[in-house]
């Protein structure tokens, strides 16, 4: 086969083209070099087929293949699925911890411990204000005080029982807005299965939709911090997206099953759920102040009922903290089991169980709360490093380098020069061949 006067031209040309796609694709890189979840994108080239000539010599049976230049194969996108299925375990986890987290600042912010508003606080100021009736038992104001110091500490306990009611109540709240309708699960599913309609469309038609890819993958990324997230890639370039536990695929192809019913979803909803769920941490919490009201009061009337007067203490059993009541009035309360009118025994008795069995459970129950609380914290600050470590190797590999790409733009602009210089030097010696050729004297 001959070869074309203009081969060279064509040659050059794809040279320019070639060049000229790599630097669009290094502005498109440098455009986006803070874009949250865009993956660095690269030009693939590979040398165009060769052309068979006729070259007239002896050697190699007079064939040759002469090189036509270059042809772009592609525009890839660094990707290491690896890096993302690690992400994604590490997001998983740290949006669980972070969710209890938050949930056990609510609980220890309401404990108020230690400080002088606190539960602890009443408790010693009633305590105190036995000794002091102790002391002067036919004092009406002493009397007062430890009925109005009794009253003190069941509205503190009631109060205390309500804001953990509440926090249970934030947390459902939460979890319903999350996997209700129109949620954030239910939005993010509905546009990676828009994303998926429109990445088989390009595929289909021998397009590579990068950046429908990239936001893809940061809702996967995003979905796995709400729950356990698994994805299964189709040949025609959709995911199947399964979701918690549930017993279907959240996303398949371009439908969406939600909502579904989830019992262990982990990350943040299943934080939500172990805080709210029956037995989980809050309804323990609650057991636990309940069972502490219910032996403050148990331990109290013991000893104030030893004379036959009536009970100080009165609750319902199983919600001791939420219906702590004083039952007697300041002339109502027992000092003396002989009835004395100077006798101070129950009220000393009452005193003296100041550092006692009552004091040690609610001194458990807070530190319970707070082992709790730096249990989560330092899985949050352990699962936020994992996290960390993961994210800069996946950074390496699909971040965007300003100093790379600077680099490339001066490789690809001198390439584009030199194959617009190379047309040059053809077009001049073409004009030559046509325009010259034959005319004597020049």
């Amino acid at each position: 086969m001959g070869v074309s006067t203009f081969m060279g031209l064509q040659t050059a040309l794809r040279g320019l083209i070639a060049q000229q796609e790599a630097l669009d694709v290094t502005g498109h890189n440098i455009a986006n070099a803070n874009t949250l979840g865009y993956s660095r994108q690269e030009v693939t080239t590979s040398a165009s087929r060769a052309l068979r000539i006729n070259t007239g010599s002896s050697a190699g049976n007079g064939k040759a293949e002469l090189g036509t230049g270059v042809d772009v194969t592609g525009i890839t996108r660094a990707r290491d699925r690896f890096l993302d299925l690690q992400y994604r375990a590490q997001a998983m986890r740290l949006g669980g911890l972070s969710t209890r987290v938050q949930g056990m600042e609510t609980i220890e912010g309401a404990l108020a411990e230690p400080g002088e508003t606190g539960i602890s606080q009443e408790l010693q100021t009633f305590w105190k204000d036995w000794e002091g009736l102790a002391n002067s038992p036919e004092d009406s104001a002493a009397r007062q005080a430890v009925v109005e110091a009794g009253k003190a500490l069941g509205v503190s306990l009631a109060e205390l029982n309500q804001q953990l009611t509440n926090a249970a109540g934030v947390a459902e709240g939460e979890y319903a807005a999350i996997t209700g309708k129109g949620g954030e699960v239910e939005g993010k599913a509905k546009e990676i299965a828009l994303l998926n309609g429109a990445i088989r469309t390009s595929f289909t038609e021998g397009a590579e939709p990068n950046d429908l890819l990239d936001r893809r993958d940061l809702l996967l990324d995003e979905l796995s911090e709400l729950g356990q997230v698994s994805v299964t890639e189709l040949k025609d370039g959709t995911v199947e997206v399964g979701f918690g536990d549930a017993a279907e695929p959240l996303v398949s192809g371009t439908e969406v099953d939600w909502p579904q019913e989830l019992k262990e979803p982990k990350g943040k909803l299943g934080a939500l759920l172990e805080l709210t769920e029956p037995g989980g941490t809050i309804e323990s919490f609650r057991a636990e102040l309940n069972g502490f009201a219910e032996s403050l009061a148990d331990a109290v009337n013991a000893i104030h009922t030893k004379g036959g007067g009536p009970a100080f203490f009165t609750y319902e059993a199983g919600k001791g903290a939420a219906s702590l009541n004083v039952a007697v009035t300041a002339a109502e309360v027992e000092t003396a089991s002989d009835g004395s009118v100077g006798g101070n025994d129950i009220a000393t008795g009452i005193g003296a169980l100041r550092g006692g069995a009552v004091d040690r459970a609610y001194a458990a129950f807070v530190t319970r709360v707070g082992t709790e609380m730096n249990e989560a914290k330092n899985g949050e600050t352990n699962a936020q490093a994992l996290l960390n470590a993961v994210e800069e190797r996946r950074e390496s590999t699909s971040g965007v380098s300003l100093d790379e790409e600077m680099t490339n733009l001066q490789r690809f602009q001198r390439g584009y020069e030199a194959s617009a210089r190379a047309m040059t030097a053809l077009d001049e010696a073409l004009d030559v061949l046509i325009n010259r050729t034959g005319r004597v004297g020049l």
